[in-house]
């Protein structure tokens, strides 16, 4: 009896033994494998943290690039904008010159007959009561006049701009025409307009009162049949400027 439990105890120590010399085994063999493991983990780690840098770094020089692409279309645009500006402020004016040499071209045939200015007041294009009686005298000579014109030119003193100015020449003009076809019943197709803006001062714009002549209507009644040359000199009227 004693010798089966010695041979249990013994075959029992032999056991924790042999589990310990497996314990130590086994976790000698893990260890290597495991930390292999977490220096893996830790690279993979870093190679995405340098990946995600690299893409940062690649949307931000994207960007930038797209920013400078559209700062240079915006720049190009705008050149292009204004060489369209310059065009067309070139175009204006050559229309302006050709309207201007066939007027004057077409007016190389015709006599004057009578002729008034009238005058208006600073950046305004209505007519004075002084300028309606003007138009009104001149108009008394239309219904004895054969083969008649009646030229309206209208011009401004140097304040402002040229653009702006012989848009303002022409609105003057216009409302000489207005009246004319208004209340002197004369046709449109008999009557030349023409803006003369600040380019054809009677007088220096560099006085008030010099610039109060410049801001006029000139309206000159014209004849082609010759009896012109017969008749008296051109009637002149003027009306009086209007007080600033």
């Amino acid at each position: 009896m004693k010798r089966i439990c010695l041979t249990l105890m013994l075959a029992a120590i032999a056991a924790a033994s042999i589990g310990c010399s497996t314990k130590n085994y086994v976790r000698q063999q893990t260890t290597p494998l495991i930390n292999k493991t977490n220096e893996l983990d830790d690279l993979t780690a870093k190679n995405s943290k340098d990946i995600k840098d690299v893409d940062q770094r690649a949307q931000s020089g994207i960007q930038a690039v797209q920013a400078s692409a559209e700062a240079a279309d915006q720049k190009a645009l705008a050149a292009g904008t204004s060489a369209d500006k310059a065009q067309m402020a070139a175009n204006t004016a050559a229309q302006r010159v050709d309207t201007l040499t066939n007027t004057v071209v077409n007016l190389d045939n015709y006599k004057s007959v009578a002729e008034t200015s009238v005058h208006f007041g600073f950046n305004k294009d209505n007519l004075t009561k002084d300028a309606k009686e003007a138009i009104d005298q001149l108009a008394t000579s239309v219904a004895t006049t054969k083969g008649y014109i009646i030229t309206v030119e209208g011009a401004t003193d140097a304040v402002g701009g040229a653009d702006y100015n012989y848009d303002l020449s022409q609105r003057r003009a216009d409302a000489v025409i207005q009246y004319l076809a208004a209340q002197k019943n004369i046709p449109a197709y008999k009557i030349y307009l023409i803006g003369l803006g600040k380019d054809k001062p009677v007088e220096t714009n560099k006085t008030s009162a010099g610039r109060a002549k410049n801001r006029r209507v000139d309206i000159h009644l014209m004849t082609n049949t010759g009896a012109a040359e017969q008749s008296q000199p051109a009637q002149t009227s003027t009306a009086n400027p209007p007080s600033l």
